[in-house]
């Protein structure tokens, strides 16, 4: 890229996800920066990542990350564990001077729970079969046990249904059978789609299993990074690639975010 085309790097936060979810982590970078300017793209249309095949994955966050770049962020959060644990190593190969930072599914913080030593990491079917799952879990939860609870089903659900809260619990009521019979006690959320239904989660499986949430983790990680360098100007802008309607609905239960218009986007 030329002097003459590379973009002038502005004082906003890009953040990406295969659709809804990432708004949850959106939702805690607001809290965390107040000031900060936003920029979020939900890949509506090609959701949910995590029952498509590697390459188009990959091929999907190079895009996207390919849009953010032009608008100008310089640090982006990639917002779904998919996507993270298949694509963040090729975007730093391809992007060196942006700063990308990545979701992953909370292994440490459940291991580090645990009472009872039995965990459970809930993820989509693309993160339970990844490599990097396996390395996270011989890294940090080798002395527990550790239950890989794959939900092909439940973040197209979320993404599908909005807020009808009786499709939703249709759809978890074999993952809580399943965690019941692995007696965990404590459940690491490794989809930025499940803190939309943690609540839920929590009614079902008991008050006794401790959810585990890296979204404030993420925030915290981006504010180190950014350090005191925003103006105030707190911009918000939230994009999709497919129908906002369901974006529309989930940024209602989004208690840091205002009421923007959802643009629509071609990538």
């Amino acid at each position: 890229m030329t002097a003459a085309n590379t973009p002038s790097f502005n004082k906003s936060i890009g953040v990406f996800d295969s659709g809804v979810g990432g708004l949850s982590v959106l939702d805690a970078l607001r809290r965390r920066m107040p000031l900060a300017s936003l920029r979020y793209v939900g890949d509506v249309a090609h959701a949910p990542y995590g029952e498509r095949a590697v390459d188009d994955i990959v091929a999907r966050t190079h895009r996207i990350v390919e849009h953010l770049v032009a608008s100008g962020t310089r640090i982006i959060v990639v917002a779904c564990n998919t996507a993270t644990v298949l694509g963040i190593a090729s975007l730093r190969e391809r992007w060196p001077d942006v700063t990308f930072i990545g979701v992953e599914p909370g292994v440490k913080p459940a291991a580090a729970l645990t009472r009872s030593g039995r965990i459970a990491i809930m993820t989509t079917s693309a993160t339970a079969r990844s490599s990097r799952l396996r390395h996270l879990i011989a890294a940090h939860a080798a002395r527990v046990q550790v239950h890989i609870e794959a939900c092909p089903d439940l973040a197209g659900a979320i993404e599908s249904s909005g807020r009808d809260d009786n499709v939703i619990r249709d759809v978890l009521v074999p993952h809580i059978a399943n965690l019941r019979a692995a007696d965990v006690d404590t459940v690491a959320l490794g989809c930025t789609h499940y803190p939309f239904v943690a609540q839920m989660l929590q009614a079902m499986l008991g008050p006794k299993v401790t959810l585990v949430d890296t979204s404030g983790a993420v925030a915290e990680r981006a504010a180190f990074i950014a350090g005191d360098s925003f103006d105030g100007a707190a911009e918000l802008h939230v994009a999709t690639t497919g129908s906002a309607e369901v974006m529309s609905a989930i940024l209602l239960r989004c208690t840091h975010l205002e009421r923007v218009p959802i643009t629509r986007v071609s990538i």
